[in-house]
């Protein structure tokens, strides 16, 4: 009799993210009952993290904002987080109906510990106790994305955007999962919004450094929390389709192990072999990544520049205490060469549409003590990010970028690099057409045009 190896006797185990749009309605909700049940069929241990059905927390936003001008952030935490408790017993439910225990947990039953802050908590700590017993047990286990517990208030607590993809992370790391799959609408992670640019192509592999670069970018599929909370922790994920089987794509550590899934060899065959075809550099098989990873824009940021500031030490560091003070999110900042004639300069900086008045009036109450002339605001800009770990090693990309963009007639008006990235500004009616002038300049165009399912991308 031929003896097994002890690896074969390993059981897996599995985190799964369902977003609002995975579980949108009835069908759909059963739809996913019998994915998490094939996997559970496959002999793997699962725990799913699962968020609101489709819009139901922008109705309930709405709700909140129909009955009070200004809800009370512990009152909007309890009404926000029923959205998942719904949604989670559904799930339960419907895999309970295809003959398999199933048992759902909200965010504190699972043990996520979050800061007292409302709206937007930070997790703490994670101590999923009933989830490993429910697991010894046979159990399914759902849990309730976006929501935790703070010890010292006793009050539920929401985590913000992309709650539920740092819930699903964080019970990964904590129970040492062997792989956290996000399920979204999409095939995986592309080289560009598939809504923008049909012919971007998915990517089967990335280093969690370029995901995190083209998450703060725009990148819609994984939110930027998350992608840091699973590089810090050390969790694979593994972005994939709810709508078919296909293999989806691995987000890895490149210091860890090598990446988990069948994804991980046929992969780096593909990306290659894209890179080979587009005359990237660095397309010898696995050993070297792509020279360019992905192209993300983003259309949520605004400019601010103050005119007239004098050209001397301390008025940056003036300006941007004032800025932080007001907890706004600092982005691009160019400072300009001052005039001779006047020795005055401007500063210009990029940050949040939704932390630009603050911001401004900030600055007003201190213009007379800084000694700065005017600010302008403009709310119509676009940030287009490059991103790919490759630029570290390949020279030209500046100005292969910068050609594109010149040979399409769209003008650059700020620039920001890091070592696998480079960002530029332009106006916002013309990002869409930046961002495919240069998917195409970088080879990164598919064959064929991509599969949007849903249409929300998460």
């Amino acid at each position: 009799m031929q003896q097994r190896s002890k690896q074969e006797y390993h059981v897996s185990l599995i985190v799964q993210k369902f977003g609002g749009s995975s579980v949108a309605d009835a069908e759909s909700i059963k739809r996913v009952a019998k994915r998490i049940v094939e996997t559970r069929k496959a002999g793997n241990e699962v725990v799913v993290a699962v968020s609101a059905m489709g819009d139901t927390t922008d109705e309930l936003l709405d709700l909140a904002g129909q009955v009070a001008p200004i809800p009370a952030p512990r009152e909007m935490d309890m009404l926000l987080s029923a959205g998942e408790r719904i949604s989670m017993a559904l799930l339960a439910m419907a895999i309970e109906s295809l003959g398999h225990d199933a048992r759902s947990f909200t965010g504190s039953q699972a043990g996520m510990i979050t800061d007292a802050t409302h709206g937007s908590a930070r997790i703490v700590d994670v101590t999923p106790v009933r989830l490993r017993e429910a697991l010894d047990e046979g159990a399914i286990v759902i849990v309730a994305g976006f929501q935790g517990f703070n010890r010292d208030t006793k009050d539920i607590t929401t985590l913000g955007r992309g709650g539920s993809d740092t819930t699903a992370v964080a019970l990964a790391a904590a129970l040492k999962a062997d792989v956290c799959e996000i399920y979204t609408d999409v095939d995986g992670i592309f080289s560009a919004d598939p809504r923008l640019v049909p012919k971007a192509h998915k990517i089967d592999r990335i280093t969690s450094e370029e995901m995190l670069e083209l998450a703060a970018n725009g990148a819609k599929v994984l939110y930027i929390r998350a992608v840091e909370y699973a590089r810090r922790h050390g969790v694979t994920l593994h972005v994939r389709s709810s709508f078919n089987n296909n293999e989806g794509t691995i987000v890895y550590n490149p210091t860890d192990a090598e990446p988990f899934g069948p994804a991980t060899v046929a992969g780096s065959q593909a990306q290659a072999a894209r890179a080979a075809d587009a005359g990237q550099e660095g397309s010898e098989g696995a050993v070297e990544e792509p020279m360019i990873a992905g192209v993300a824009t983003d259309l949520s940021e605004a400019k601010i520049t103050v005119v007239g500031v004098p050209d001397i030490p301390g008025k940056a560091a003036q300006i941007f205490t004032i800025v932080a003070k007001t907890g706004a999110n600092i982005d691009m900042i160019v400072q300009n060469v001052s005039a001779a004639s006047t020795g005055l300069t401007d500063i210009s900086f990029t940050l949040p549409k939704s932390e630009g008045q603050l911001v401004l009036t900030a600055l007003r109450a201190e213009q007379s003590d800084v000694g700065f002339t005017a600010l302008q605001y403009d709310d119509q800009i676009g940030k287009l990010a490059l991103v790919g770990a490759g630029m570290r090693t390949n020279a030209g990309v500046s100005a292969k970028l910068f050609t594109a963009l010149f040979e399409a007639g769209i003008n650059i008006e700020m620039i920001s690099t890091s070592e696998i990235r480079i960002s530029v500004v332009t106006r916002a009616d013309t990002i869409n057409d930046a961002l495919r002038v240069v998917h195409t300049a970088f080879g990164l165009d598919a064959a064929e045009e991509a599969v949007v399912h849903a249409g929300t991308g998460r």
